[in-house]
């Protein structure tokens, strides 16, 4: 089969569109014809300097297709499903085994691009706000990177639920376009400091949630547009920044900071977490919710897609094509 491979850590360059070994289907496995694949923001991170699974290494770890094979341990899969996956690596090929517990059986309604771009995102989203954030209809959230995958269904998901959302992009143009998904009012970063922008929007209350895809100094500075005993959850570094939190400066308000790794809560949480995400893909399919995809690459052109994704100039998910 044919995969986009790199032999070591670096920036889009070091992709090769290759050759390789078809996948082995285990016990457990279904291997999978690759229709979808969503590229990830995890997948830059990993590209950059993720240690290699193995020479040469396929990166990736969310696709959709149809079930080529079985594994002999697996009955409730069979050949010709359509299926979405989320996997450790390998995504970035015409084919790949997945273990077939972290598969998901695609909706009829449901397109296969849409299908690929929902687990991790959405998941991911509904982690954020509910599990951990406890957000409740009637609060507010802040969601950064409102235009990302991940902030999109944020967007949706907590205004579903009836809470106050506002989120921060890089521009009018892009805020403008999220107020279709439930934004109830932006902040431009590039021109808007978001804590005074908060505190006007809020009375100077604060917000009671702030989910947080760049960290950095972006997070140290989020505590102060929290209200009191309001949380923050912590889930990427988009902004590359390394700017640590001071525990104290959340004491007096009674504040809190949680991580969320969906991959963690998918193996440690997995019958719970695998039934949120079935949810969702129903409710995507339903048309409640919408996945919103930018645009997308050929397989043989994944270096040109990891630097569009780079430039940050993608509104919702990026998607690969083998």
């Amino acid at each position: 089969m044919k995969a986009a491979v790199y032999y070591v850590n670096g920036g889009p360059e070091v992709f090769r569109f290759e050759s390789v070994d078809d996948p082995v289907c285990g016990p457990h496995d279904v291997v999978i014809d690759i229709q979808a694949i969503s590229l990830e923001g995890g997948d830059l991170i990993n590209r950059e300097i993720r240690p290699l699974a193995r020479v040469p290494h396929i990166v990736g770890y969310q696709c959709a297709g149809v079930v080529r094979e079985v594994g002999a341990q697996v009955s409730d899969r069979q050949v010709g499903q359509r299926v979405v996956a989320v996997l450790a690596w390998g995504s970035h090929a015409e084919r790949v085994a997945a273990p077939a517990a972290d598969t998901w059986i695609v909706p009829d309604s449901l397109d296969l691009m849409q299908a690929a771009a929902a687990p991790v995102a959405w998941g991911t989203a509904h982690e954020c706000l509910f599990h951990t954030g406890q957000i409740q209809a009637g609060q507010t959230v802040l969601v950064h990177a409102g235009a990302g995958a991940l902030g999109l269904a944020a967007i949706q998901l907590a205004s579903a639920a009836g809470a106050t959302v506002y989120a921060t992009a890089s521009s009018e143009k892009r805020l403008s376009r999220l107020t279709s998904f439930g934004m109830t009012a932006g902040i431009n970063y590039a021109s808007d400091d978001f804590v005074a922008r908060v505190k006007t929007l809020t009375g100077g209350r604060g917000v009671d949630l702030i989910v947080d895809s760049i960290a950095g100094s972006t997070l140290v500075r989020g505590v102060d547009a929290l209200a009191y005993g309001g949380r923050i959850v912590t889930v990427g570094v988009s902004g590359r920044d390394t700017t640590r939190l001071d525990p104290v400066s959340l004491w007096c308000g009674n504040q809190s900071v949680h991580g969320v790794y969906f991959p963690t809560r998918l193996d440690r949480e997995h019958d719970r977490v695998h039934a949120v995400v079935d949810s969702l893909l129903h409710r995507v399919a339903s048309g409640e919710l919408k996945v919103v995809l930018d645009r997308a690459f050929p397989l043989d052109q994944a270096q040109i897609a990891h630097a569009y994704v780079q430039s940050r100039q993608a509104f919702g998910r990026v998607m690969i094509t083998p």
